[in-house]
Parts: C-alpha cells; structure tokens; sequence
C-alpha cells in the first residue's frame, strides 16, 4: 500500500505571521486515506511489515480517540484482513462517542477494553484467541510488552524528510526550525534519523502534547539507537528537541488560548486543527518562538492529521459560534 497513500504532501506558505519570521505547512492532514495525518504514513510501514511475514490478523492498542486505530482499522477493512483493537477504560470518554470511535466501529473492528493494568495480559488473550482460530496474528508494538516493532514506523517520515528537503532545493530556501506535535515519538524519531541520513543540521522540535521531557527524551532517542544500531551518544542526544513546557497539565487538556489558535488558523487558513495535538502543538511552537526570540527564520509546521478530533471539538462546544 505504500505507493497508495498519496505522498508528497503540500507545502504551503502560511498567512499566519508573528512579523518577525515566515511560517510554512506540511499538510499531512491531507493525505488521502481515511482524513489522513502522521497516522497513514506509519500505518502503512505495519502493513508493509506484516503482510511479508504471512501474518493475516492485525492487532492495535489505544483510547477511543486515537488516529492511529482509526485508520489501523481502516487500512485492515481494505484490505480484508480482521482486525482486533485493545483500549484502555477511559472514564472521562464514557459519556460520547468521538468521530475515531465511530469512524472504527464503523470498519467492523472487534474493540476490546481492558483496565490499564492488565493490558499486556489482554493483548496476549487476543493473539491466543486469533491463533485459536487459524489465524497468525501481528500486534504493531511487537510482543505482549510492547517491545520489538520500535523502528518499523521509523522510515515513514524520513521519507517525509526527504519531501521537505526536496521542496527546500525547489523553492531554493531552507528551514530553520521543523515544528510537530509529538506523542509517542514515532514521527520526532523518523525526522531526526531523516536528518542524520542526510547529514543536515536544521532544529526538529517536538512539542509535547502529554509526556513529559525525560520520558518522551527517552523513547525517541531509543527509537534512534535501534534504528542505526549504536550506543547512546552526546551527538544523538544534541539533535532531541522534546519540548514538555506546553502541556496544560496532559493528554487533552486545553486552554483559552489554545482554542484562540484553532480558531484563528481555521478562519485564517482554512485548516483545521485540534485541541489535542496539533492546536496544542501549534501554539507551544508560537510560545517557543517568543521566549527564545527567534527572528528572521523560515519555520515549518507539520500538520500531522487528527481531522476528526476537530469535529469532536466542534460537537462539545469548545468554540464561540462567532469564531468557528
């Protein structure tokens, strides 16, 4: 499927301005495959992954809100494979249904809910139960544990760096600064190996959207190791921009002024962000910039998808009608 999911992404001058700096967007929201994002690019190294190893059951892990199930689920009904996802309990999400849950539900996925503590013992139960049944199931994050599939989503956006560095010797300008909302790591780890593979010296900053600095340090530099196959070392270490100042307390949570910058970027781009990566991602890149007076620079925002988690937003009501 790799030549299906709609790569390159457009790179567009923004007409956002701070006056001191030119803001640029990678739309991988755009990609065309079940509302795109960062998600589709690394789906689609799982499948490349599994398919060649005869596995024909595909199993995924994360809450009701999460763009990578949606489109693991989506990518599975495609192409006629079954497809299980486990999901931890999530009190706070009981009382609706997000546009990803309903987008899953809607493939067919069999969901399995589990206490947070017993998620290793469940996704064991779900492989036991696809064996059962004849088939040679493939949990993306490797074994029960989570452990082994580390730099399988990795070449996913080195590619998207070598479409950054394309359109750069194009248009015959370089970025400074490469801005994203980073989660799990996975597209922060893909863009530095890109930049190391490519011997460039550019800032990569992750802006957190929930973990914080050690932890998200942690697993994007093992993500990096693993990849080359090194020991940890200072030079790796230098080029790990995890930024955790802009997290509002965790995963989901928002402020004001985070809701001003959705909104403003929807009636002022035509681009829909959300509250929970990259609204939040977008305004801690706005943040960055200010306390460490950057002038002058070419800045580029990935827009790494979450196009239903927007209407999730709308459907709550975080929005002042006059604005959004």
């Amino acid at each position: 499927m790799r030549h299906k999911i709609g790569t390159p992404t457009p790179i567009i001058t923004m007409n956002y301005s701070d006056g001191f700096n030119r803001f640029f967007i990678k739309r991988d929201d755009l990609l065309p495959f079940s509302f795109g994002g960062n998600k589709v690019r690394i789906a689609n190294e799982y499948f490349n992954d599994m398919l060649p190893k005869g596995c024909n059951c595909i199993i995924s892990y994360g809450s009701s809100k999460s763009n990578l199930n949606r489109v693991i689920a989506n990518m599975s009904r495609t192409l006629e494979i079954p497809c299980y996802i486990v999901s931890p309990l999530d009190k706070a999400l009981e009382d609706y249904e997000t546009f990803n849950s309903r987008l899953i539900k809607s493939t067919e996925a069999r969901l399995v809910t589990c206490d947070r503590e017993n998620v290793s013992s469940t996704i064991e139960n779900v492989m036991e139960k696809c064996k059962r049944e004849g088939l040679k199931p493939y949990y993306i994050y490797g074994d029960k544990y989570g452990n082994g599939n580390q730099n399988v989503p990795i070449p996913a956006y080195i590619r998207a760096y070598e479409e950054i560095l394309t359109y750069e010797k194009q248009m015959g300008l370089q970025f400074d600064y490469v801005f994203h909302a980073s989660g799990t790591g996975t597209t922060q780890a893909g863009l530095i190996c890109g930049a190391i593979e490519h011997k460039d010296d550019r800032y990569i900053i992750g802006i957190s959207i929930a973990r914080n600095r050690e932890k998200g340090f942690n697993t994007i530099r093992s993500s990096i190791v693993s990849y080359f196959n090194i020991t940890t070392s200072a030079e790796v270490d230098k080029l790990i921009n995890f930024e955790d100042s802009y997290i509002c307390g965790g995963y989901g949570i928002y402020n004001n002024d985070i809701l001003k910058i959705v909104s403003n970027i929807f009636n002022t781009e035509g681009v829909a962000l959300d509250t929970t990566y990259t609204g939040k991602a977008f305004w801690g890149m706005t943040n960055f910039i200010k306390e460490n007076m950057i002038t002058n620079s070419n800045i580029l925002f990935i827009h790494t998808g979450g196009t239903p988690l927007f209407f999730d937003d709308m459907q709550l009501g975080k929005f002042k009608e006059k604005n959004l």
